[in-house]
Parts: structure tokens; C-alpha cells; sequence
């Protein structure tokens, strides 16, 4: 009984692994080729890492300057027009996470960069803060912000 059991395991185990080798063939829209055409043809028009030559802004990590934090909507918004008069050429950002209104500026990619930055305001600013997030770095083209 356990040799007749033994041949036919082995018997199964061999039809089971000896399985002949298949052709696969590939069925696709034809419309994916003209979507792989069109995204290349978008990417040399807008930057990307890959292609960073274009004066379009690039989303990537790096640094921002808080100026400044409270509840009162108006305030903020103030103190970002203050800003704007003083730094025009500098972007800022207004985001709300309750209870508190968050004002940072600058799109800053180094650490150091945002820590001359924030040494600029300390005099005119009281509470300043470094966060480090997702900015808007500008264009590669030497110019200071």
C-alpha cells in the first residue's frame, strides 16, 4: 500500500512540474502607443528631474522660513502682505491647521540658505522657525532670491 501510494505521489508531483513552456502574447491598446508618445512630447516642453532645463518650477524637498503662527485669519493675512511689501520677489505660503494660521516663506533648498534668511529677520520678526517640506525650488539659473 505505501509503495502504490509513494509511485503514485511521484507520479503526480512529475505531471504537476512538467509543464511545457508557453508563448505569452501581448494584447494592448493601440492608443498606448500614442499615450507614450504625447507624455514625451510633454516632458520636453515641461522640466522634470530628468530634464531640469526649462524655467518651470519643480516640486522637491526643501526648506521654509515661518514668520509667523496664530488664530486670527486677518492677521495672517496681514502679515503676509506686510511680507509681500518688504520681499516681493519671495513666495509665501498661508496653510490653516486648526486652531492656527501657518505663514512661512521662501523656497529655500539648502538649511543654510534658510538659516541666512531667518538671520535677516530676526529683527523684524519675533518667533522664526525652520521647517523643512515639500517647495517650489526655483529655476537653476543662478539668480538670488
Amino acid at each position: 500500500m505505501n509503495k502504490l501510494l509513494t509511485i503514485l505521489l511521484v507520479f503526480v508531483s512529475y505531471q504537476v512540474s512538467a509543464q511545457s513552456k508557453g508563448e505569452v502574447i501581448v494584447v494592448k491598446d493601440p492608443l498606448i502607443d500614442s499615450l507614450i508618445a504625447k507624455r514625451i512630447e510633454l516632458n520636453k516642453a515641461r522640466p522634470t528631474t530628468a530634464n531640469p532645463a526649462s524655467p518651470t518650477i519643480v516640486s522637491s524637498m526643501g526648506y521654509r522660513v515661518q514668520i509667523f503662527y496664530g488664530s486670527d485669519r486677518r492677521q495672517a493675512f496681514g502679515e503676509q502682505a506686510k511680507f509681500k511689501t518688504e520681499y516681493p520677489k519671495l513666495n509665501t505660503y498661508i496653510t490653516y491647521k486648526e486652531p492656527n494660521y501657518f505663514l512661512r516663506v521662501g523656497d529655500f533648498r539648502t538649511r543654510l540658505e534658510a538659516q541666512q534668511f531667518l538671520n535677516e529677520l530676526k529683527s523684524i520678526y519675533p518667533t522664526l522657525f525652520i521647517f523643512r517640506e515639500k517647495i517650489n525650488a526655483p529655476a537653476l539659473d543662478g539668480s538670488d532670491n
